[in-house]
């Protein structure tokens, strides 16, 4: 049986990891500046992170929902003082699309409404309502088409309060940074403008944290610069470091009913000792500071490269945009210098997301690379 061929494949077999290193079978070392993602947020193999799992596989490694599970209950607790969400209640999934699927169906449910508004260059997942909350016709097919969305420029309030007008809105789904977009983020009024208009018309604001939560853009959410505090927050990728895990923040005046949500996997062991260990480090290593520190370094360096035309982003999650498509260029660094990166939908820009653990001379060697292999 063959592999069902539904992503372009660098060809690279990778067989082990350490850090900020990935490693191929011949033993060459790759920078690792693209994190699986986002998702390796406290590094490939980091020693706690390991030693808790294979503690806890020890122990016991799964069971489902249908029992009490202390982890889940630390995992919550762990959380409030890291989200600033005291009175919010978590659901736990397995990914950042199940994590999102599930915040549209809690609004639906909470407002009795179906129609959602969302914004252009937005990204949400591949699965049914969240797949139609992403705006690419390329990756919707007709099942999903059958989701009622407005689609919106990023600022664009105007448009926002029009759709709203007409009544049936369920949901306003966002990210503060865009990620598969472009890297692309409004001003602190529009959030906050955008907070006003759901609490006016009674819709539920949901803060797609995905990527850019746990840390990666020097808060612990990006919506938290902008002063604004969502209904429903949803998070995954750096949230197990690699370990499939989502959720789903719920603020109190959202009601929970028995089997309104549910999850085989969602939230076992494994799971919560993986987001657990990621928090602990976060802590103790001070990594939300180091974020900022190191990614102010890395744009002060970038700043004195001619070609990069703009630089977008924040924290970890940044985007170096030239005048010209970047696909060989990312190429040359992986095949030639052996660094990790990311693209986007900007195909002008190239997409910075590694482990929060990278230090400045990692920044060094990707920018002496870059002067190498840019025209």
């Amino acid at each position: 049986m063959s592999l069902f061929p539904v992503y372009p494949l660098l060809n690279i077999h990778l067989t082990k990891a350490k850090d900020v290193y990935v490693y191929d079978q011949e033993g060459t070392a790759y920078l690792d500046l693209y994190g699986g993602h986002a998702v390796l947020s406290i590094g490939h193999g980091h020693p706690k992170y390991k030693q808790n799992l294979k503690a806890q596989i020890d122990a016991i490694g799964f069971y489902s929902n249908s029992v009490q599970n202390k982890i889940q209950e630390a995992l919550a607790e762990k959380l409030v003082s890291f989200s600033n969400c005291p009175d919010y209640q978590l659901f736990l999934c397995n990914s950042g699309a199940e994590a999102n699927e599930n915040a549209l169906k809690l609004a639906s449910f909470h407002t009795q409404a179906s129609r959602v508004i969302a914004f252009k260059n937005g990204f949400h997942g591949r699965t049914s309502a969240a797949v139609a909350a992403t705006d690419n016709s390329k990756i919707n097919a007709p099942l999903n088409a059958q989701q009622q969305v407005d689609f919106f420029e990023l600022g664009d309030l105007d448009g926002v309060e029009k759709s709203l007008k007409k009544g049936g809105v369920c949901a306003i789904i966002f990210e503060c940074i865009q990620g598969v977009g472009g890297l692309d983020e409004a001003a602190s009024e529009f959030y906050k403008a955008l907070e006003q208009l759901a609490k006016t018309y009674n819709v539920l604001l949901i803060a797609d944290e995905v990527q850019s939560g746990f840390g990666r853009t020097g808060d612990f959410f990006a919506f938290q610069k902008h002063g604004i505090q969502p209904d429903l927050i949803t998070i995954a990728k750096g949230m197990g470091n690699g370990f499939p895990i989502g959720g789903v923040l719920i603020a109190p005046h959202i009601q929970a009913k028995y089997g309104m949500l549910g999850t085989t996997f969602g939230g076992n062991h494994l799971a919560c000792t993986a987001a657990l260990s990621v928090l602990e480090v976060l802590e103790e290593e001070k990594l939300m500071q180091h974020v900022t520190e190191v990614s102010n370094y890395f744009i002060s360096e970038a700043s004195k490269i001619p070609q990069i035309k703009k630089i977008k982003g924040r924290g970890l999650m940044l985007g170096l945009e030239f005048d010209f498509p970047i696909a060989k260029l990312r190429e040359q660094l992986v095949y030639t210098h052996h660094i990790f990166t990311g693209n986007s939908n900007n195909k002008n820009l190239l997409r910075i997301l590694p482990p929060l653990t990278i230090q400045k001379e990692h920044v060094d060697t990707f920018i002496s690379a870059l002067k190498i292999a840019l025209p």
